[in-house]
This record gives structure tokens, C-alpha cells and sequence, in this order.
């Protein structure tokens, strides 16, 4: 196995201390440290797009014609708990990948199917690998009247597929939503994304891909990947010398493509985010997209809670 390098724990560390509480899975390990990650170039690119640049076509369009090239291929980069579905969840699977080739677990709440349709909300976890503690800050949700369901991605928990970092990762959010709309007793109307961390980054790529969700809050996410891979080189596996595969994990390059009202969310004590996501939300409403941004008192991880409630009456008032 090659030598691996800790990776820095500010953001690795999913929801940091206030998640351990909730029993949160310990991301302490790393990626192999490739010639793609050592990458004088992913810096110069980042360095070259201050402002990224805003293009013309439409997310969804986009992806249908682009593949990500993988120069290294391996399981997601961080350590994880066993797959075993918590308490008032049930562990379903759902299929993925071009062909359907890839069949992941996700959970889901329990409730009564036999009652009228529910509400949905598609919630994507932080890091890179699926715990326990992610389950515990569904509650709110659950406790709302959703159904939620959490789907792992790719790569994680020991599960087949190539990590990709933010590209590949969207078809199994959109496949995931597929599974989550089709379960009895769910109204596919009222289907909502959510995510935090590296979740609320796929949540906005996922938001611009299809017009599946009724809205999207996603919560702490990136939407420039150049600045992403800048902190974080050694997430990248894929060919980091064509721009074009930053623009693609980019919201801030399509923010024009979002096919449903988005609140963005931060803390009050990540001020990294205010300057790209005011960009994303000046772009998106010069297309005439319904954007929100807002921005909570605390950080990265101690903001959380107050997020998830923001969400909920969100989504409520989009569609009861």
C-alpha cells in the first residue's frame, strides 16, 4: 500500500466537535498522494481564475457530453464505519453508474406507507464516508413529516466505484433521487435536496442537473472547485492540467443552470464562502433563478442545527 499523508482535520473532520457527539465517523486517514495531487498546476489554475469564469451552456447539457478523466483510480479517501443502518432507518440500495453497474446502500426513516403521500428530502453527508452521527441530524427533518433518505456514494464505506471528486459523485445524488421518489408513500413532488459540507456541494451541482427537486438548501458547500482542490490537492484524481474538469465540479460556472428555488447557506464564521457564493447568487439571478444566501451564526460544524431548521421552513414555504 503507498505512503499516505494525514490530510488537515479543520474540514476533513466532517462536522468537527460538535458532531462527535453524534458519534460521527473518525476521518482521520488519506488518500495516496499521486504526481496528479502534488500539483504546482492545480494551484497556478486556481491562482488564473480569481473570478471563475461564467459559461454559456446549461449543467445538465454539459453533462451529458462530458466524461471526467480519472488518472487515479481508488475508493473515496477517508476512513469508515461499517454499513449498518441506525436505529428507525432501514438500509435499502439503490443502482448507479452508466450502466447501472453500481448498486450502494443508502438509508432511509421509517413511516407509515400506507397514509397519504409524504414529502421527501434527499440529505448528502459531509466528508467522504457514511456514519452513524449523520443519521442523529435528521431528526428535524423526520420530525417535520419528511421522509429522508441519506445515500453513500461511490467508494465509500469499502463499497465499489472510483472516487471522482464532485463529478461522478452527482450521477449516484441523481440516482439516488430516482430510488427516493419512486418509494411508496412518497409524493415525487415534493422531493427536496439538502446537503452539508462536501454533501451541500454536490446538493448545488445536483440542483443545476435536473428539475427532479422542489428545492434545494444546500449547506456549506464550495461552489468553486478551483479554490476546493487548491486547499485540498491531494482529493484529486482526476486529469488536473484541463480546466475544464474544475469548471465542471464548479456551481459558480453554471450558477445560470439552477432548475429550482436554492437558499445557500454558511456560518457567520466561514467567511472563505461569502465572496464566491455572493457570485453564485448574482449570476443565478440575472437568469431569473429564485437564490437565496444565508449566513448563520457560528461555524462550519456549529451552525448546523440552525441550517437544518432554516431548510425546513424553506422547503415549507416552497411547497407545505
Amino acid at each position: 500500500m503507498p505512503e499516505v499523508k494525514a490530510y488537515r482535520p479543520t474540514r476533513r473532520m466532517l462536522l468537527g466537535g460538535f458532531a462527535a457527539s453524534l458519534l460521527l465517523p473518525k476521518i482521520t486517514s488519506a488518500a495516496p498522494v499521486t504526481a496528479a495531487a502534488a500539483v504546482p498546476a492545480v494551484a497556478s489554475a486556481a491562482d488564473a481564475h480569481p473570478d471563475p469564469i461564467q459559461l454559456t451552456g446549461d449543467y445538465a447539457h454539459e453533462r451529458r457530453k462530458f466524461r471526467t478523466d480519472l488518472l487515479n483510480k481508488g475508493p473515496a479517501p477517508d476512513t469508515f464505519e461499517p454499513l449498518v443502518a441506525p436505529p428507525q432507518a432501514d438500509q435499502i440500495f439503490y443502482k448507479t453508474g452508466y450502466g447501472g453497474e453500481l448498486e450502494l446502500v443508502a438509508w432511509v426513516s421509517r413511516y407509515d406507507r400506507k397514509t397519504k403521500s409524504r414529502p421527501a428530502v434527499l440529505f448528502l453527508h459531509g466528508g467522504n464516508a457514511i456514519g452513524q452521527g449523520h443519521w442523529l441530524l435528521m431528526k428535524p427533518y423526520i420530525d417535520a413529516g419528511y421522509v429522508v433518505m441519506i445515500p453513500s456514494m461511490r467508494g465509500e464505506n469499502g463499497q465499489k466505484g472510483n472516487f471522482s471528486g464532485f463529478y461522478d459523485e452527482v450521477f449516484d445524488v441523481l440516482a439516488a433521487s430516482d430510488r427516493l421518489r419512486h418509494l411508496p408513500g412518497v409524493d415525487p413532488h415534493r422531493m427536496f435536496i439538502a446537503g452539508h459540507s462536501i454533501g451541500g456541494t454536490l446538493a448545488m451541482l445536483a440542483a443545476m442537473s435536473t428539475k427532479r427537486f422542489r428545492a434545494a438548501a444546500p449547506i456549506s458547500g464550495d461552489p468553486d472547485a478551483f479554490a476546493f482542490f487548491d486547499r485540498y490537492p491531494q482529493d484529486i484524481r482526476f486529469n488536473d492540467k484541463n480546466p475544464h474538469e474544475f469548471e465542471m465540479r464548479s456551481a459558480v460556472c453554471y450558477a445560470h443552470s439552477f432548475k429550482c428555488p436554492i437558499k445557500l447557506m454558511h456560518g457567520t464564521g466561514e467567511t472563505h464562502f461569502v465572496t464566491r457564493l455572493g457570485l453564485v447568487a448574482k449570476r443565478a439571478r440575472a437568469a431569473g433563478v429564485n437564490i437565496d444566501v444565508a449566513m448563520l451564526p457560528g461555524n462550519h460544524f456549529s451552525a448546523l442545527p440552525a441550517e437544518i431548521e432554516q431548510s425546513i421552513q424553506f422547503f415549507k414555504s416552497v411547497a407545505a
